[in-house]
């Protein structure tokens, strides 16, 4: 069930800031071998259907390119793979790559669409090059079973995601599905990978232990939803520590982790927005990522009134605290040999 609906202009300030981060891992896979490379397969993961996509393109066929030049390496052919879900707006994706020119003297690039689900095998063994993906794998497949008693009773009554007022199996259960689910996620794709492959993978995380950080405003708002709904509901979502994804990757095996950081940016920055401004700017980046997964449940009818009342929290808040959003990036590089 992952949904890799994105923040749009929150997902692509977070993919302009690891714009380096992306260029050095493509930069390695190049270099990688004393030999040329004559074709370099690529793939994002969650992809959607946003500018995001085309700036990520844009920044690998640039770095191949430039990267080749540097060593004076014959330049690649390109093949550039793009997945999410089976329902994701492809047409208008592939409507916008059109009016970008890829092709050159030096080099082609080629891309095409990949549809289903990235917790599982979507490409050929032993051939890709590259993976990226950019605020996605903190989706998760599913939501968490085992979040009801044995009677049917919700057993994370009043919220929607682990709170504070949550009973210790409810963090138990959706940090078993997260375990599962990257566990399935890096098993699949390290198969299809060449030796040495390289991943960027960039995901919403946290900087401390407490896990009920996430949404705590958006439950501020949920009063407009009557009860009995909103204890049928779990978000299948889940914001990892820098900790739980080392522990994770390193029991899977399959990959060396090269680089992990996190890192707390101001979900908005600029100084001249008055605090009224800076919410509902809060708020629409919330609305982007959440509306589908919160509608598809509860209905399209309170939607205006949910996410105004989320920017009214957030007024309130941001008088007196800032609002922060943490990172966690990781460049992992397939073993050379994976037993499986």
């Amino acid at each position: 069930m992952h949904n890799s609906q994105p923040y749009l202009c929150e997902q692509q300030r977070v993919a302009r800031k690891f714009k380096p981060l992306l260029e050095n891992a493509v930069r390695a896979v190049v270099l990688k071998d004393s030999q040329s490379h004559a074709l370099l397969n690529v793939a994002d993961l969650g992809c959607a259907s946003g500018a995001n996509t085309f700036f990520v393109i844009a920044t690998v066929v640039d770095t191949v390119k430039n990267t080749c030049q540097e060593f004076n390496r014959a330049t690649p052919d390109l093949q550039i793979y793009l997945n999410d879900l089976v329902g994701n707006d492809f047409n208008s994706l592939f409507k916008g790559l059109s009016k970008i020119q890829f092709q050159n003297e030096n080099m082609s690039c080629f891309v095409m669409g990949a549809p289903g689900s990235f917790y599982g095998l979507l490409f050929p063994r032993n051939s890709m090059h590259f993976l990226h993906s950019c605020y996605c794998i903190h989706w998760l497949s599913q939501v968490p079973p085992g979040l009801t008693s044995e009677e049917g009773l919700p057993l994370n009554k009043g919220t929607i995601y682990i709170s504070e007022t949550s009973p210790p199996i409810v963090s138990k259960t959706y940090l078993s599905q997260f375990q599962k689910d990257l566990s399935l996620f890096l098993s699949c794709h390290s198969k299809e990978m060449t030796s040495e492959g390289r991943a960027v993978f960039i995901l919403h995380g946290r900087s401390s232990e407490d896990p009920t950080g996430f949404l705590r405003q958006f439950l501020f708002a949920m009063g407009l939803i009557e009860e009995e709904k909103l204890d049928s509901f779990n978000v299948p979502y889940y914001i990892p520590s820098k900790e739980e994804i080392i522990d994770i990757v390193e029991k899977e095996g399959s990959f060396t982790i090269e680089l992990i950081e996190t890192s707390i940016d101001h979900i908005v920055d600029e100084q001249d927005m008055d605090i009224q401004s800076k919410a509902r700017k809060i708020a629409k980046n919330f609305r982007c990522f959440s509306e589908p997964v919160i509608a598809y449940h509860f209905g399209n009818a309170i939607m205006d009134k949910l996410y105004d009342k989320i920017a009214c929290n957030l007024t309130e808040r941001l008088a007196t605290k800032t609002c922060e959003q943490v990172s966690i990036s990781i460049v992992l590089q397939r073993k050379a040999t994976v037993t499986k």
